[in-house]
């Protein structure tokens, strides 16, 4: 069945890159709502921007939503994966600015309020997308794929030059609260010299130590250190999540990312839907619903220091 929140809760931080404060609210919504968007500094009907994959728009560092009227909201990653993360299917977020609040750089904040909140039932099937046959995207050394599979799976690889991350790799599967207990806590990641080039760019303004893991060759500049050995692989995970719910329902199928980003991930969803082929609706059975990421998470799920 599928699920929205019990009721509101309420999130103040700023923004990554602005750095400005933000305000957000993610509040229940009826069966079959979807996740939407909607901009409360904007005073006309041009305010709601629906979480899709089709309102994606080019950005270099985060993804970025806008309707047909411009307006837009960035770094909707994290809060996309903790929602489907969670179960939530359906909800409203009402946000003061332009930019959701990065607050730890994971997801972890919104699962650990969702599931204080509590989730209620609706009394309408999950519709999901089954992938029937592979697709995939090369560019250069980076790849997407996604391939059939009973539920969602992931599969990310990395390599960087900094001895600090090197190369990383980790398959999962997301059923039964997985995202909750193995990715939610992984924090976003950068280079020291990227964070003062942006800077230097006006961009990463609300970025610190505390929001971000910071590296520097084959240091780790954040308070504390990693929270995971392979940190940085888990965030893409969690990154793919987020990005792949833009989808309008939960996949179930493998995805298979090797240095992809979040640019690669939706060109990835366009190419699928372009390919009817390739995938079909599904209304979840028991078995298969059993299946779908945040079915049966609890708190006792979060990781230790949540």
């Amino acid at each position: 069945m599928q699920s929205t929140l019990r009721s509101d809760v309420t999130f103040r931080g700023v923004g990554l890159h602005s750095g400005a404060p933000v305000s957000m609210t993610v509040r229940p919504a009826p069966a079959d709502h979807g996740i939407r968007f909607h901009r409360t500094d904007i005073e006309t009907k041009a305010a709601e921007i629906a979480a899709r994959w089709d309102a994606v728009v080019p950005s270099r560092l985060c993804t970025l939503l806008a309707n047909a009227e411009g307006v837009t909201v960035s770094t909707v990653e994290h809060i996309m994966a903790a929602l489907a993360g969670s179960g939530i299917h359906n909800a409203l977020i009402e946000i003061d600015g332009p930019e959701v609040p990065i607050l730890d750089g994971s997801a972890v904040p919104f699962v650990t309020r969702f599931l204080e909140t509590g989730l209620v039932e609706q009394d309408a099937p999950v519709r999901a997308i089954r992938i029937l046959a592979p697709v995939e995207l090369r560019e250069g050394e980076a790849v997407a794929r996604l391939d059939p599979a009973d539920m969602l799976e992931i599969d990310f690889r990395i390599d960087f030059d900094d001895a600090a991350i090197g190369q990383q790799e980790k398959h999962l599967s997301l059923a039964n609260g997985a995202f909750v207990r193995e990715l939610c806590d992984s924090r976003t990641f950068c280079r020291r010299a990227d964070v003062e080039a942006m800077r230097a760019n006006g961009l990463a303004l609300g970025g610190t130590l505390e929001n971000a893991v910071v590296i520097e060759g084959d240091r780790v500049l954040s308070p504390g250190g990693f929270r995971h050995a392979d940190e940085p692989v888990r965030h893409k995970m969690l990154d793919a999540l987020g990005d792949l719910a833009l989808a309008g329902g939960p996949i179930l199928g493998r995805y298979t990312g090797i240095r992809a980003g979040h640019a690669m991930t939706n060109r990835l969803l366009r190419k699928l839907f372009a390919t009817p082929r390739a995938w079909t609706w599904v209304d979840c059975s028991q078995r298969t619903g059993c299946k779908l990421p945040g079915v049966g998470v609890s708190r006792a799920d979060l990781p230790a220091r949540a």
